[in-house]
């Protein structure tokens, strides 16, 4: 079995748990999950979600049965979620501006990484999947200021936090990967990836990239091919879930703006003038975000082009899909002998791909170097393979 500890029992974790235990049972057909049809060695059947890590009161100490159909009025929740228990995380002031807060370091900073590690030597995952409200954050780079930070609990934030502990656990217990899902860099900060590499650990991030940006990306590469020049980008959501709320906080909304908008000059070689960024918070919108988007470009001659696009997409749910292939390939490289980092895996479904410094792509070229990837090794029996990107 796989087993997965969620961080973060938001619309993305339920319909994650709630989509997952229904492609099992065969209620659903598995749209939106991009390797649903494409056979490696961990089947979306052996996937088992073994708890849930929340700060939010109104989710701490109840099962994710109860937060799907009591919080969120989902309909169709499987039994066998009432078996998944929601327990507190770590909140280090980075959320208690959104809703009510129940968290370990309430009681206690020390305590509450000893609380979390025993957390996780109790349940034992082999992979903990961060999809918790976004935060604003720096790279460390070095792992002695890391650890210290993380020690006194200064100048750092919960997926930090919970990365540290994880690849903790993982040295002194059980080898494991760590998924990173927001915008904190994760796999973009050398302290992390160092630690991962020295303790055959695997991490993947940062930030997973489900609607405008990876269409932004695909759109940026067919005109770099043609030889176009781009004059200028304007891209901006909307939406009314938990996550668009944060935004509204400008420290958090930077850290969106960094990762979107990286994929610009990674791709066309050059930083055309682009505005690409979460824009605002309609609660009536709830998790269908409003996407639009212009490009204005020189073609043949001088002429002036245009693209212009408009979407609704539900957010969650297409971050859910993403989120049922990364737990299968992290154990899946896990299982080939990979630790450190994985650009391959990255690239396709992170909005900034770590390693640090690695370049954005489009999303059609990412592919195919994932399914590469995948099928090189699919031929490895298990060696340790010293990849760090």
């Amino acid at each position: 079995m796989l087993k997965v500890l969620l961080l973060g029992q938001g619309m993305a974790g339920t319909i994650f748990s709630i989509g997952v235990e229904r492609v099992k049972r065969g209620e659903i057909e598995p749209y939106g999950v991009p390797l649903a049809k494409y056979e490696f060695s961990i089947d979306i059947s052996e996937i088992e979600i073994i708890g849930s890590v929340d700060v939010d009161a109104r989710k701490v100490g109840k099962t994710i049965y109860d937060v799907a159909k009591g919080l969120y009025r989902f309909e169709n929740v499987p039994n066998s979620l009432k078996n998944v228990k929601v327990y507190p995380g770590i909140e280090a002031g980075a959320v208690n501006d959104i809703f009510p807060i129940k968290s370990l370091d309430q009681e206690g900073y020390v305590n509450a990484l000893d609380e979390f590690m025993y957390l996780l030597r109790m349940l034992k995952p082999d992979v903990v999947i961060d999809v918790t409200t976004t935060q604003y954050s720096k790279p460390f780079n070095d792992f002695g200021n890391f650890e210290k930070a993380v020690l006194e609990g200064k100048n750092v934030i919960p997926s930090q936090i919970y990365a540290y502990l994880t690849l903790k656990y993982g040295s002194e217990e059980k080898k494991v990967a760590y998924i990173n899902m927001i915008p904190a860099p994760i796999a973009n900060d050398n302290a992390i990836i160092r630690k991962a590499y020295e303790s055959e650990c695997l991490v993947l991030g940062d930030d997973g990239a489900t609607g405008a940006t990876p269409l932004t990306a695909d759109i940026l590469e067919h005109l770099r091919e043609r030889n176009r020049s781009v004059k200028s980008i304007a891209q901006f959501n909307i939406g009314g879930n938990t996550d668009f709320l944060a935004l509204t906080n400008e420290r958090r909304n930077m850290a969106k703006e960094y990762t979107k908008g990286s994929v610009v000059k990674d791709i066309l070689g050059y930083d055309a003038p682009h505005f690409i960024k979460p824009t605002g918070f309609l609660k009536p919108l709830g998790d269908k975000k409003f996407v639009a988007m212009h490009i204005e470009y020189i073609s043949f001659n001088g002429a002036i082009d245009e693209i212009i696009v408009n979407m609704r997409v539900n957010d969650s749910p297409a971050l859910a899909g993403y989120m049922v292939d990364l737990v299968r390939l992290a154990k899946f490289s896990l299982e080939k002998g990979y630790f450190g980092t994985i650009y391959e895996i990255n690239a396709f479904y992170m909005k900034k791909p770590g390693p640090p410094n690695s370049k954005n792509i489009s999303r059609i070229l990412a592919y195919s170097k994932l399914i590469n990837f995948i099928e090189k090794s699919k031929q490895l029996q298990f060696s340790k393979i010293e990849k760090i990107g």
